[in-house]
């Protein structure tokens, strides 16, 4: 235990160090901090919102640390890995012991990713893994996707009405005809997701959805769901982006001050090209292109000017942590100046980054990371913006 506690004050001291990254005519950055690390946990896969109370939460992927069973690695599926939360009154000084979001009885938990509503409901969508024994795999219909030894069981939400302080039980959206992949229950898996909702100007939620279309290949493609009750139901209203060979997954979505739908999506068998998807008819059709730069998985935030912050992972050396400011119609993509926040990366296993706002002229972005393929941990960068 006291070399555990050596060894996060260590990381403390070096995330507070003076850095040269994220200098620009737009942000300075101020400094680097870790959230939440313990040794024996593996940490993952943030996102962050302001409450209605004024606080911030923060939700994260919390499993075992395999290597601390004297396991040869620990990958992103895991039989124990659960949604839990931190929150802070000011962004920098969290809670130490997290609390649990939600841990699904049939298996383990991804990507909790939340969205505040103005009401103040939250939601906080995830998928999971069930874990099968070799008997109950054979009957299994097919086809289904497994990883290692979880099999795919799709997408759910859980939502709070009370700060995050209790969660409802799971909201399983419906499965859509593009998906060609079953569960351990035989059904047709439920549409999933990591990225960011929105909630437009109208009160109407969007969320950018994949499924499998090519078993064969394990393609997915992504497709829009819309929830006008709060997240309590959710239909299909579109495709955002299908191609024959490359895979469309991870996205976030987000209305811009004209009403345009624009979409930031992960990509696979394109060369990690971060890509945007635009509609301009309130989201019945969409049109995609390459944003001419590489993003593992992108999102974006409204700055007090209009602009956008658009945050993403940078898993190729030097591994860290990326930014571009947009203008409001986020058009000037190809243009925009890359912002390195950071790049000390320990390996291609970090990021996710997902950014709030702390007041009117600093940001907050959180990510998970590793230094020297250490065990990974909640981290966050805080910058200025500069007048």
């Amino acid at each position: 235990m006291i070399q555990n506690r050596i060894f996060g004050i260590v990381l403390m001291l070096l995330c507070a160090l003076p850095t040269v990254f994220a200098q620009s005519p737009s942000v300075r950055k101020v400094k680097d901090l870790i959230i939440y690390q313990d040794s024996i946990f593996y940490s993952s896969f943030p996102s962050i919102i302001k409450m209605k109370n004024n606080k911030y939460m923060l939700a994260f992927r919390r499993a075992p640390e395999r290597r601390v069973f004297g396991e040869k690695h620990t990958t992103h599926v895991d039989p124990n890995s659960y949604l839990v939360q931190v929150e802070s009154k000011d962004g920098q000084n969290w809670t130490h012991t997290p609390e649990l979001i939600y841990s699904h009885p049939f298996g383990g938990s991804q990507d909790p990713c939340l969205l505040a509503l103005k009401d103040g409901t939250i939601l906080c969508a995830s998928y999971g893994w069930s874990f099968l024994r070799d008997d109950g795999l054979k009957k299994l219909k097919k086809p289904y996707f497994q990883a290692g030894d979880g099999t795919f069981l799709g997408g759910y939400i859980v939502r709070s009405t009370d700060n995050g302080k209790s969660w409802s039980e799971p909201i399983y959206p419906p499965s859509i005809d593009q998906e060609v992949n079953f569960d351990m229950y035989g059904k047709k898996v439920p549409v999933y997701n990591r990225g960011a909702m929105f909630e437009s100007k109208s009160g109407r939620i969007f969320w950018v959805v994949a499924a499998t279309d090519n078993s064969a290949i394990k393609k997915t493609s992504n497709y829009l769901m819309y929830s006008d009750d709060k997240g309590l139901s959710w239909h299909y209203l579109s495709v955002v982006a299908e191609d024959p060979k490359i895979s469309f997954n991870e996205t976030s979505i987000y209305e811009t001050p004209k009403g345009d739908l624009v979409a930031f999506l992960r990509t696979a068998n394109f060369d990690d090209q971060a890509c945007i998807a635009r509609s301009t008819d309130g989201g019945k059709t969409f049109k995609w292109e390459s944003m001419g730069f590489k993003g593992h998985p992108l999102q974006a935030l409204r700055l007090p000017d209009n602009r956008v912050f658009v945050c993403y992972g940078y898993r190729h050396q030097p591994y860290g942590i990326r930014a571009r400011i947009l203008n409001a119609e986020c058009t000037d993509f190809a243009t925009a100046e890359e912002i390195v926040i950071r790049e000390d990366g320990g390996s291609g296993d970090i990021g996710y980054p997902w950014a709030v706002m702390l007041g009117k002229n600093q940001i907050l972005v959180s990510y998970y990371y590793n230094l020297n393929n250490g065990t990974r941990h909640i981290a966050g960068s805080i910058l200025e913006l500069q007048k």
